[in-house]
């Protein structure tokens, strides 16, 4: 991301891929690339990319092209961040340190927010479920949503979130992005070739979904100090264990903090502060994150050989970047 133009290549830094389609003046005519916590590829298509494709060659064609603005501005560039002129010159600078570095300086100036985490939300939270080989088109509308309540239908084509141009669940996302925490977002689609509008009515916390799946929380602290792999359906119940508690084994590799507090490797984790949480092992190295502070003396709770154990663990922070 070294000298990239980050008001022009304005995007979702923790994706795994994505792609622009602009003019040589840098106009923007519609963005591809999505993902959601179940995996890199689920939110993609072939027939999805090449809907996106034509219908950013239609806006290029029935589009005044934009004299360039960069000559005229300055160029935002996450060189210019404190974290990034702690690296090596020519040490590489991945799309997810965009948000690490971002959320470093941020914190520095004391302007962050918690809520900053949850970007680019899926169209699921406004009660929209989108085809993921015609991303623009209304796939189906989730009962007592914003969407409904709004006055989509499924088949609708959307044409626009947000006052942002669609062709595709980036696009969509892009809009909802820019959209307030709280309050009214607009909307326009076609249905049977008539154009329609309305308005998307959120309230505070619309945003939040399952968000584990991003890299630059990592950078993120408190750290956990634990981590590993998720037991099976029958390692649960040879344990006695519900199948949505989370249980996962602790690796070989045991980090510091968590080896002095006297966490082993295999040791199974089965929560925090005697909570039952129903989840992943990487769903709670983000809920650590998201709800305790550095400084916290917890107690993970943990089997071994059989036995349930408390082991109290003081959190703490990883290194700067």
């Amino acid at each position: 991301m070294r000298g990239v133009n980050l008001d022009v290549f304005d995007f979702d830094y923790d994706l795994t891929w994505a792609a622009f389609f602009l003019s040589p003046e840098e106009q923007v005519y519609g963005r591809y690339g999505s993902r959601d916590a179940r995996s890199s590829d689920s939110r993609t298509s072939l027939a999805g990319l090449r809907h996106a494709m034509i219908a950013a060659l239609a806006a290029h064609r029935g589009t005044a092209k934009a004299a360039s603005t960069n000559g005229a501005r300055a160029v935002r560039t996450v060189d210019q961040l404190p974290a990034a002129r702690r690296r090596p010159p020519n040490s590489c600078i991945h799309c997810h340190q965009v948000y690490d570095f971002r959320r470093e300086a941020r914190m520095s100036e004391g302007k962050w927010r918690l809520d900053e985490l949850w970007v680019y939300p899926l169209p699921e939270n406004v009660g929209l479920t989108l085809d993921v080989a015609q991303e623009d088109r209304v796939k189906a509308v989730s009962q007592g949503s914003p969407a409904q309540a709004a006055g989509l239908k499924v088949g609708d084509r959307l044409t626009s979130v947000n006052r942002i141009a669609v062709a595709s669940l980036a696009d969509v996302q892009y809009g909802l992005h820019l959209a307030p925490a709280k309050g009214e977002i607009p909307m326009r689609w076609l249905r049977d070739a008539k154009a329609h509008s309305g308005r998307l009515a959120v309230t505070d916390g619309w945003r939040q979904t399952d968000i584990s799946w991003r890299w630059s929380l990592r950078g993120l602290e408190p750290s956990p100090w634990v981590d590993g792999e998720d037991l099976s359906a029958a390692q649960k119940r040879e344990l006695g264990l519900a199948q949505k508690q989370l249980a996962f084994y602790q690796s070989p590799f045991v980090a510091t903090p968590a080896r002095q507090a006297g966490i082993r490797p295999n040791d199974v984790i089965i929560g925090i502060e005697g909570k039952r949480l129903e989840m992943t092992a990487r769903q709670f190295f983000v809920y650590i994150k998201l709800n305790y502070k550095v400084g916290d003396r917890v107690a993970y709770n943990i089997l071994r050989d059989g036995k349930r154990l408390d082991i109290p663990l003081t959190l703490t922070s990883r290194p700067p970047f």
